[in-house]
């Protein structure tokens, strides 16, 4: 027990300083993605400490941060919208919609954990997953150019009016000492993450920058946008706010009909995918920096309930953010404390120390997000292109792409299909037909090469049912029967020879292959040879897979 407690206990300053840090980066990040929504900042807020808290506890991942993100966000303003169009301005029924669809979200995300889909996330090529940490982090560092003062009036269009765009560019340049004044403030934050590392690593440089950034701009009274006048620019009352409560008002306003079901389903399932592949994609990136081992079941489960509980008290609903994820882990936050920290510091903000944190400087946060941004980026990338396929070239930029113009949910699912389709041509190419005669004027055909629904057409272009000899003996020991459409291409073959009158002899199929083809059809019995007397053969079966003999198996 002791020995556990220690364990545990090594890593408790790591995790709450870097903690701690987090908790001031979800801030700015949870009001923004509420605006986005079209939402009180504190209903994001409180997404962000419900899902951080739960996630981090009961989660698959520790040290990944949950809370709410700009990936659901943007799927979440048309639902938003249809709902108040349903009733009256002040019913806020929009809003109502919305907790009732996170909690649909919730119950199809642990669905997900329940039937162990969590694994599938293995599928995800490497090029996907470059061009989903590149995409997301053209997707951070643009949504952080929102935060510095409009410099071109909003009327003005780039591409009608490129010309006024461009000089109110300038002017806005030479004059504007805000933006000068805040992108000093985001160089020095910068400046501070990057080089106090190579003077101590003991101390969380994020934490300290915000502290320095933050001490200059409120005792040099400096006037810059803060986190206060971030929320109230928006529309919102300020940060303060009381502890969530239990949303009766879901049951009042939202029928539990079919027709609600309709309306919500389609947006709690892509919700409910986007926050998965992010959860699982997040975590797939913090197993690699840390070189560690996450349960993705286990994750879904924790998302899924997050989401539940997060609908019925008062949350905008939420998943994974990689961004305050890699904050944490480069802070030296490892364990399942340092989401907890994050979590219930968020929450202290917003019960107790609203005024404080209302005063943090914007830059300072900014420039944590920009040296997020550098280091999510897989720079690596460029250096490795001219050295990969391109194929797996083109699925990385598609990907990277997309996640940026769309959501990750298309990104990632057009990046599999892409890699599926190319691997599935390329191995279709490879099947092959190797022709030889035997003494008693049999004709062989030893196929090599994967056989299924790709090569199929290439596989029967290898054969000359009419010209063939009396007896045709096709061995398989080179090759792999993958599917459906290659046992039916088999079965054809069969048919077509036997047709012609001539004799057909089937070697060195697997086990599951025969299995399948004498279910198919009593006459392979006779077609396929049972006798092995390749060492390769044996090797390659699994006796495990069919413990008794083909004769006992019920056709």
């Amino acid at each position: 027990m002791t020995e556990f407690i220690r364990r545990r206990a090594a890593n408790a300053k790591n995790d709450i300083l870097s903690g701690l840090t987090v908790a001031l980066a979800l801030v700015p990040e949870a009001v923004a993605f509420a605006f986005v929504a079209g939402v009180d900042p504190l209903v994001g807020l409180y997404a962000a400490f419900m899902i951080g808290l739960i996630t981090s506890i009961f989660g698959g991942r520790p040290g990944m941060i949950s809370g709410a993100t700009g990936a659901l966000a943007v799927v979440m303003v048309a639902l938003v919208a249809e709902g108040n169009a349903m009733g009256e301005p002040s019913e806020q029924l929009g809003l109502y919609y919305l907790f009732a669809t996170v909690i649909l979200m919730g119950i199809i995300q642990m669905l997900a954990g329940v039937f162990k889909l969590g694994k599938f996330v293995r599928l995800i090529p490497h090029p996907v997953m470059m061009g989903f940490v590149n995409g997301l982090a053209i997707v951070i560092f643009l949504s952080q150019l929102g935060m510095f003062p409009r410099l071109v009036p909003e009327e003005i269009s780039f591409w009608s009016e490129m010309g006024t765009w461009f000089s109110e560019l300038f002017t806005s340049l030479s004059t504007n000492v805000e933006f000068w004044i805040m992108f000093g403030l985001i160089l020095l934050t910068m400046a501070i993450m990057f080089g106090l590392p190579k003077l101590t690593k003991k101390l969380p440089e994020a934490l300290i920058a915000i502290l320095v950034v933050s001490g200059i701009v409120i005792f040099g009274n400096l006037d810059v946008a803060t986190v206060g006048s971030f929320i109230r620019d928006g529309g919102g009352a300020g940060l303060k706010g009381g502890l969530p409560s239990f949303q009766l008002d879901i049951f009042n306003k939202v029928p539990f009909t079919f027709e609600t079901l309709k309306f919500i389903g389609p947006y709690a399932l892509i919700l409910a995918a986007i926050g998965l592949i992010e959860s699982l994609m997040t975590l797939n990136l913090i197993d690699e920096l840390t070189e560690t081992r996450g349960n993705t079941n286990r994750e879904c489960l924790a998302q899924g309930g997050a989401n539940i509980i997060t609908g019925l008290f008062g949350g905008m609903g939420g998943c994974a953010m990689i961004g305050q994820s890699i904050i944490n882990i480069k802070g030296g936050g490892r364990g399942r404390l340092s989401g907890i920290v994050a979590a219930v510091m968020l929450l202290v903000f917003i019960v107790f120390a609203a005024p404080l944190i209302e005063q943090v400087p914007i830059a300072a946060l900014v420039g944590v997000m920009f040296m997020v941004v550098i280091g999510t980026f897989a720079w690596s990338s460029f250096r490795i292109m001219n050295k990969i396929p391109r194929a797996d070239l083109f699925v990385l930029f598609l990907v990277s792409g997309l996640t940026v113009v769309f959501d990750l949910a298309i990104a990632v699912i057009a990046g599999v299909i892409v890699s599926a389709l190319v691997f599935s041509w390329e191995n279709a190419k490879r099947i092959r037909a190797r022709k030889r005669m035997k003494d008693d004027g049999t004709k062989v055909y030893e196929i090599w090469g994967p056989l299924f629904f790709g090569s199929i057409t290439a596989f029967n272009e290898k054969f000359d049912v009419n010209n063939d000899p009396e007896n045709v003996e096709i061995d398989f020991v080179e090759s792999r029967v993958s599917d459906h459409s290659a046992l039916e291409a088999i079965f054809n073959l069969v048919e077509k020879y036997e047709a012609a009158g001539k004799k057909i002899t089937l070697k060195h199929l697997s086990e599951d292959c025969k299995v399948l083809l004498y279910k198919a059809s009593p006459k392979f019995r006779s077609v396929i040879e049972e006798a092995v007397d390749d060492p390769r053969y044996h090797l390659a079966a699994n006796p495990e897979d069919f413990p008794k003999p083909l004769s006992e198996y019920k056709l």
